[in-house]
């Protein structure tokens, strides 16, 4: 087996691979328990998405998409740190709100 022909192989199976891969995770988002779950998954979308571009990229020769992969890894890591501020505000304010008496005055 040439080299050319291994690289072709390998590129298929990981294509096959990446698209298993994001069949699950759309799946986890979609019956995902919890918030967090989702949070987690659409995270592993994002991985998933740059995998697909390094493919891409390796099976076209234009390096260019490397930058775009990095770029995209930035933007899935802020939003998954603003997602978990989103989940541990909204945690915050459940037990906050749970911690405290209905009515303080007793009326009612």
């Amino acid at each position: 087996m040439s080299p050319e022909q291994f690289l072709d192989f390998a590129i298929a199976v990981a294509l096959g691979l990446l698209s298993l891969a994001m069949l699950l995770v759309t799946w986890r988002i979609m019956r995902g328990p919890s918030l967090p779950d989702r949070i987690l998954a659409l995270d592993m979308l994002v991985n998933i998405g740059i995998g697909y571009i390094v493919i891409v990229a390796i099976k076209t020769g234009f390096m260019l998409y490397l930058d775009i992969a990095i770029s995209l890894g930035l933007i899935g890591f802020l939003a998954t740190i603003a997602f978990a501020r989103f989940v541990l505000q909204r945690w915050r304010i459940r037990t906050t709100n749970h911690s405290q008496p209905n009515n303080p005055e007793g009326e009612g």
